[in-house]
């Protein structure tokens, strides 16, 4: 193929992937409010400023509002609030440490805690060795002898 036709076809191909990307990357600012608001589309389970879905019926609606509240000078904890607002607190990515949340973020250590006890006293239990059982001296004596003389057969 030569050289002219190849950098066409590279051009093309660059052209058609440009286009089907999203027309606004997510600047930092977007980003910075995004990664705080859940993406409530029900198919994934990522936040608004990561969610990469092409065409995103939830996300992509709220990148531009954001950026359209930070151009008209909106502060960030002002655009959470409006999420807040018209979706209720599962709009944010991280419940709020307060009143029954709090279960949200205790929970987790609580049953590793609970579980490594359990496995700490269930080694502990099975951790002591069994008593030696008593040893008859005479079938002792016999054992002993039998094998020295299986020893003496094989010289």
């Amino acid at each position: 193929m030569p050289p002219f036709k190849s950098k066409l076809l590279l051009i093309l191909v660059a052209g058609i992937c440009l286009a089907q990307s999203a027309s606004d990357y997510v600047t930092p600012a977007i980003r910075r409010v995004g990664d705080k608001l859940a993406c409530l589309c029900g198919s994934c389970k990522n936040t608004v400023a990561t969610c990469q879905m092409l065409g995103c019926h939830y996300s992509s609606p709220a990148r531009e509002k954001i950026k359209k509240m930070q151009e008209q000078g909106a502060s960030d904890q002002a655009i959470i609030a409006s999420f807040v607002k018209e979706q209720g607190l599962r709009a944010l990515a991280v419940p709020p440490a307060e009143g029954f949340n709090v279960m949200g973020w205790l929970a987790p250590p609580l049953a590793v805690a609970a579980g490594l006890g359990v496995i700490y006293l269930y080694i502990r239990r099975f951790r002591k060795p069994a008593p030696a059982p008593d040893i008859d001296t005479d079938s002792l004596d016999r054992y002993h002898e039998q094998i020295e003389k299986d020893l003496a057969k094989l010289d």
